[in-house]
């Protein structure tokens, strides 16, 4: 069986998922933000249960999506613990594995491109991210970047590997799609038969421009792709939005609610409500669209119950993902739905508090219980 792979045309990235046959449970690896409703769509096609998100890097050339879909699909991430993504769920380290059904991707620790770089054996794959290209390799000159341990990661640890290896890059600018270990070997124009001494020349002559997104990709990268878009928002300023009524802060939707001019409505799971915290008052109503049909009756007759006449909803989730996807679907059914920016956070003074017991709060505000 052969990955699926897919292309990103902005950042020339290259996305793969890989699944078992009889249980659908299934990865993808460097999956890419502007991707995600294609991504959505190879998944539903396919009839997949996403388990894992997994980054080979911190990228600096386009944002990933891991965050989003493991809230659309309740997928676990996975990072390099090295490369610093502390939002993770999984820090993986050299020699770990993901298990999905009777599969498994194996993590190798290949350094060079960035200091905490991976790479993922799967059956007769290996998936190199930056760091071993076709004809090529990741440059080495920035973020963590260091030529020794490139040419040590290529040669002692991937070419480690069988030649039949099938290679699928993170990256290629020519067209190209796949290789193997053996050719790699034998033709590539930075490693084949090059000393260290003449690798860390080459490297040092490339002189390549600065990547045009660094500044934004790596920091959003480092948060697993969720970025707060709330940030220097007006309080009282309802952002234009297609598809649904509009984005508004945390600060406006309290007043609104407080008022009387709205109703709250929580789309997160109920095992996240019981572990991160409750919203009194909150209309519990949890976003389940993902992964079955377009529509689902049973969401559509409670949310239109939800919204009276004269009042607006105000959804919120955890990061702000799902409830767009909610508002979309309100609106859709003729209700004034809002999305509360950047979603529901507790209060880290009170985690011991589990549960509806009050100090929870949402972007700070007191949403509190009584």
């Amino acid at each position: 069986m052969q990955p699926i792979q897919l292309f990103d045309p902005a950042s020339s990235t290259y996305t793969y998922v890989v699944f078992d046959e009889t249980t659908r449970e299934a990865v993808i690896i460097d999956p890419v933000d502007e991707q995600l409703e294609r991504d959505l769509a190879t998944l539903r096609q396919y009839g997949l249960k996403l388990m894992w998100t997994i980054e080979t890097h911190a990228h600096a050339d386009h944002i990933t999506s891991a965050g989003l879909l493991a809230e659309h699909t309740g997928a676990q991430t996975a990072a390099p613990q090295a490369c610093g993504i502390t939002t993770a769920a999984m820090q993986l380290v050299d020699g770990d594995e993901l298990r999905f059904g009777s599969e498994v991707v194996k993590g190798l620790h290949t350094p060079g491109h960035t200091a905490g770089s991976m790479s993922f054996v799967w059956r007769n794959h290996v998936f190199t991210g930056d760091t071993l290209l076709i004809n090529g390799c990741g440059r080495t000159d920035f973020q963590s970047g260091s030529a020794e341990a490139m040419y040590d990661s290529i040669t002692q640890v991937l070419f480690s590997l069988p030649d039949t290896t099938t290679v699928w890059p993170g990256h290629d600018y020519q067209g190209r799609t796949h290789s193997t270990i053996g050719a790699e070997r034998s033709v590539n124009a930075r490693v084949a038969g090059k000393s260290l001494e003449e690798f860390k020349a080459i490297m040092a002559a490339l002189h390549l421009p600065r990547p045009k997104r660094i500044d934004e990709a790596v920091p959003a990268n480092l948060a697993s792709g969720v970025r707060h878009d709330a940030d220097g928002v007006d309080a009282h300023t309802v952002r234009a939005a297609q598809g649904y009524a509009g984005d508004i802060s945390a600060r406006l939707a309290y007043e609104w609610w407080q008022a009387g001019d709205a109703v709250l409505v929580d789309v997160r799971t109920d095992a996240e409500r019981e572990w991160v915290g409750f919203v009194p008052g909150a209309v519990a109503l949890a976003w389940k669209q993902w992964p079955g049909m377009a529509m689902n009756p049973a969401f559509d007759a409670e949310i239109v119950d939800a919204g009276p006449k004269g009042k607006k909803l105000v959804l919120l989730c955890r990061s702000g993902v799902r409830s767009i996807a909610a508002a979309k679907r309100a609106t859709e059914l003729g209700l004034q739905a809002y999305n509360i920016l950047e979603g529901f956070e507790g209060d880290p003074d009170t985690s011991a508090q589990r549960g509806n017991k009050g100090g929870w709060r949402l972007q700070g505000l007191p949403w509190r219980q009584g």
